[in-house]
């Protein structure tokens, strides 16, 4: 593990730092993942948030029903529509989460140094000595001395809403707890977190299979956030079940890595993984504070290496009630971008912060400043070592591609695909440049749909087109003309300039090719 592999070249001029950020069209090429939820669901805000740079929507079923979701999503497609912004699709599911169930939805005072009861009899009322939970097995899971966490939601580290609770005996199927600090929770639902221990429940619950085959298949979801993940086979199984679905075998499946156990799996979860979230709210809580930074590190740089997207979470909390970050947070921000990190996920932020639309905008200029400073050339080194000789043949390419594009100072890579998977291969090289993806259709359905999969989740800024009068439609579209739209559109935006060099990736016969064009006026 090389912990300077990203450092920066040479030092900064301190002068730069004074100069405003101009703005470009491309705001950032890290990706914001915003969950959308009652602070952020109406036509209106998520038109902001897909302005100030959101590009996935995350719908995390943890709360809230199918039916209100589903209106949040069609309130997305509105702002989709109106904005002419792209936006993803990612469903969370809830995965083996343990809840306190509060039925009275009253706050519940908890005072430290007393103690409290954990029961499963979910029939009985939340009070301030006794809490029911919804799993039956936790007195078999836990034992005298083990940690427990309650929160809200999701683990803000604020402690007046959050509690932590030491576990003094099991008497029967209840738990009883010492209480370590006082805190106030509020609200009909928390999560519960033990400590390092294995809960015995599916990582793919009958609940989530469920809300997969109505709501996931119903609204053709891009992403499957994968909670809990711990082994290599929860992502073979929710594979096995998306393909049976039939429209969902498109689907990217995203680990979501938040104990121990995903810690110590963690290659083989790769390997199978489209992608890897970093769930750094529970992980902080299952690792010793001084060591989530490590396992930050660690796990970007073999998720760059493997060329997959790496999603890091819980960035800038303060947000969620006041309008600028901590400057930890802030600095927070920028290392995982320097550390390789291609999206940054907001959650409670976006979900019932005051600020959501703020929120991504200033998540979005921290990440665009640390890219300027990111040393893509050290960086393209590494992973061209790390990847050896032989190459594969689409490897040679993409880093042929970028190499090119960086050599000759291009504006923009083209690329050619039909599944994404050569846009994603580029990404893995990150050039310093956008990378226009041009999804080409495949001709065997009668009806041409555009296939977005693969091409969100590069950190490069994609540009789909997606627009489904694109001559590509007419079954003898030549390369020349899907080309020339491809410019056209990158004119149009402003990204390419007369005059400007490009590199194109695209498919020739058998052949793949890079080629350099030089634009005329």
């Amino acid at each position: 593990m090389h912990s300077n592999h990203l450092l920066l070249e040479e030092p900064i001029r301190m002068a730069s730092i004074l100069e405003p950020s101009k703005p470009t069209f491309f705001p950032a090429m890290t990706k914001i993942v915003g969950t959308l939820g009652p602070k952020s669901r109406t036509v209106e805000i998520i038109s902001s948030c897909l302005s100030s740079g959101m590009s996935v929507a995350r719908f995390d079923f943890s709360w809230g029903d199918a039916e209100y979701h589903q209106e949040t999503l069609e309130n997305l497609k509105a702002a989709i529509k109106s904005t002419k912004k792209l936006c993803a699709v990612m469903l969370d599911t809830v995965g083996p989460e343990l809840q306190v169930v509060n039925t009275t939805e009253h706050p519940i005072s908890l005072q430290a140094d007393t103690s409290v009861v954990l029961t499963p009899d979910q029939g009985k009322e939340a009070t301030s000595n006794l809490l029911p939970i919804n799993f039956t097995g936790l007195s078999k899971a836990v034992k005298q001395g083990d940690t427990i966490f309650i929160g809200q939601y999701l683990f803000t580290g604020s402690e007046t809403t959050s509690v932590w609770l030491e576990v003094i005996e099991v008497n029967g199927e209840d738990v009883v707890c010492l209480i370590k600090n006082s805190a106030t929770l509020g609200g009909p639902l928390y999560t519960l977190h033990v400590s390092q221990i294995r809960i015995e429940l599916p990582t793919l619950t009958d609940k989530d299979k469920e809300v997969i085959s109505t709501w996931g298949v119903r609204n053709n979801i891009d992403f499957l956030s994968l909670s809990y993940t711990r082994h290599a086979e929860d992502i073979r199984h929710a594979r096995e079940f998306l393909s049976k679905l039939g429209d969902l075998h498109q689907t990217q499946i995203f680990a979501k890595i938040e104990n121990i156990e995903g810690l110590t799996h963690f290659d083989e979860i790769l390997q199978e993984a489209d992608g890897i979230i970093l769930s750094r709210g529970n992980l902080g809580i299952d690792l010793p504070p001084e060591k989530v930074f490590l396992f930050q590190k660690a796990a970007i740089y073999k998720c760059n290496m493997a060329g997959k997207p790496a999603v890091v979470t819980r960035v800038v909390d303060s947000m969620t009630d006041n309008l600028r970050p901590t400057r930890a947070e802030a600095t927070d921000v920028a290392n995982a971008v320097l550390d390789g990190s291609d999206a940054i996920l907001l959650g409670a932020e976006t979900l019932r912060g005051l600020y959501p639309v703020e929120t991504i905008s200033i998540v979005g200029r921290i990440c665009a400043e640390a890219e300027k400073v990111f040393n893509q050339d050290l960086y393209f080194k590494k992973t061209v070592k790390y990847v050896g000789e032989p190459m594969t043949h689409l490897e040679s390419i993409a880093s042929s591609a970028v190499r090119a594009a960086i050599k000759v100072k291009a504006s923009v890579i083209i690329c050619f695909t039909s599944t994404g998977r050569a846009a994603r291969l580029i990404s893995k090289y990150r050039p310093t440049m956008p990378v226009i993806s041009v999804v080409i259709p495949r001709l065997k359905t009668n009806q041409l749909r555009w296939i977005f999969s693969g091409a969100f989740e590069a950190r490069q800024s994609l540009i789909v087109l997606a627009d489904p009068r694109h001559p590509a439609e007419s079954t003898n579209a030549t390369n020349e003309s899907v080309l020339k739209v491809a410019l056209d559109h990158g004119k149009a935006t402003g990204v390419i300039k007369p005059h400007d060099r490009v590199v194109v990736c695209q498919k020739l016969g058998d052949a793949s090719v890079v080629k350099i064009l030089e634009l005329e006026d």
